[in-house]
């Protein structure tokens, strides 16, 4: 037996799910431990913080039934590792990969650090394919492409579940071996957790769930987006497939972190923030991506819920230093009745023109985009103007604008929940241009 692997019984305190253990001799931050409890049940921990022969452990996992006298600690010397295994699709995990589906764990091929592995600047690909969420305002105005990381910015209280979850039901991607979609769910109450299982009982395949709730330990909230990415890198690099990760809500993430480093007395950051949450974002959004020679990719679709509805905050702020573009959700839309409130104007996708192409089965897709921004944008600026004068006192051609603005808006990006395919997204914003007379 390893030196690091001796069993200590020298517990000091328990705080909740935090742990100190004094006199350990060895051991690593992130390194995991196993915790015995008195009536013999076994749980993992991670190890926060060191201060010499003291250790600080984040318990996974029910604490109570656990002393001071008789709670024994082992540290392994390993870190954290998932399963994996093509029976995880259709399976619906905790935060801490275990099964909460009543299905036994299915027998892994291979076990991979949940840290994955950088992928090297000069092998990635260059996207260019689009995947298909079924949403006009995204595919045809803010189109995602396999491979890229599109953050959608929501405020509380607009409907960023209904529009996971549509994405959830509707994605699709041409491959080879096949699409599957990883979700990832974090910091759920108990009615966001039906609602969630719900819809991924119709969905009936085709998707791995990691559902973290609200009461579930803190550090499983940061481990669940790694889990998940984990499975994503090893069904995309491995065996081929395209790859969705939609991960909601990472503003519960980003105060998961928080959390850990004040149990770790660190000093704080922008509005109490760790100063290391750049870097931490980083290294779970930057696991997407195509790698040369290799058929499968990793996209990431992460929502934020923007506290305070400001754009500015910390979170928001650096998820649009590292993601390439943005999905804007508008309160004035979502009171309008129009679902899913996309505000195109400020939404962007960088890489769309890389993986919507010169011309599709419709028309060319973006000249048709372009028109529509144009226009609408003339229409949305001619609103204000219609505050201070008034309807009557405008020219034709400017009322025009103002009807063409309310008919894209009720036609176009409101949908509801019915799907429509990329050809019938253009369809639609061709219609609406002839009948304006406007291309």
């Amino acid at each position: 037996m390893r030196l690091s692997e001796h069993i200590y019984r020298t517990v000091s305190s328990l705080a909740g799910h935090l742990l100190f253990v004094r006199k350990v001799f060895s051991s690593r931050i992130g390194e995991v431990a196993r915790i015995i409890a008195p009536d013999g049940r076994v749980m993992e921990g991670e190890v926060l913080k060191i201060e010499g022969e003291d250790v600080l452990i984040q318990v996974y996992g029910e604490t109570r039934g656990l002393d001071i006298e008789r709670t024994s600690v082992i540290f392994t010397d390993s870190v954290k590792k998932a399963p994996l295994s093509e029976d995880i699709i259709g399976r619906r995990l905790n935060g801490s990969c275990l099964p909460i589906d009543g299905k036994p764990l299915f027998i892994p091929e291979k076990w991979m650090p949940i840290s994955g592995y950088p992928i090297n600047p000069s092998s990635r690909a260059s996207p260019k394919e689009f995947i298909e969420t079924g949403f006009s305002a995204l595919d045809g105005l803010n189109t995602l492409v396999k491979g890229q990381k599109l953050p959608i910015f929501s405020c509380a209280g607009l409907p960023s579940k209904e529009l996971a979850a549509g994405i959830l039901r509707n994605a699709a991607a041409k491959g080879e071996k096949g699409f599957v979609v990883i979700f990832v769910a974090l910091g759920l109450t108990h009615h966001e957790c039906s609602f969630y299982t719900d819809v991924l009982e119709e969905m009936q395949g085709g998707f791995a769930a990691f559902m973290n709730k609200a009461d579930d330990p803190v550090m499983e909230r940061l481990l669940a987006p790694r889990f998940g990415l984990t499975v994503a890198e090893y069904l995309a690099f491995e065996k081929g497939m395209d790859v969705l990760v939609v991960i909601t809500d990472m503003t519960n993430y980003c105060d998961a972190l928080r959390e850990v480093s004040t149990a770790r007395e660190e000093l704080p950051g922008r509005r109490g923030y760790p100063g290391y949450m750049y870097s931490d974002l980083a290294s779970i959004y930057e696991r997407a991506g195509k790698i040369k020679g290799m058929k499968g990719s990793v996209t990431i679709l992460p929502v934020i819920t923007m506290p305070e509805d400001d754009i500015t905050h910390p979170i928001p702020d650096l998820t649009g230093y590292i993601t390439e573009g943005q999905i804007v959700l508008d309160r004035e839309l979502h009171r309008k009745g129009i679902f899913p409130p996309v505000d195109v104007l400020p939404s962007l996708s960088r890489l769309m023109q890389s993986g919507i192409g010169e011309r599709n089965t419709r028309g060319d897709h973006r000249k048709i985009a372009n028109s529509l921004y144009k226009y609408y944008a003339k229409g949305r600026e001619l609103r204000r103007l219609e505050a201070i004068v008034g309807r009557d006192s405008m020219t034709e051609k400017d009322r025009l604008m103002l009807d063409f603005a309310d008919t894209f808006e009720k036609e176009f990006i409101s949908q509801g929940e019915r799907r429509r395919d990329i050809n019938e997204t253009l369809d639609t914003g061709l219609n609406i241009l002839k009948r304006f007379s406007l291309d």
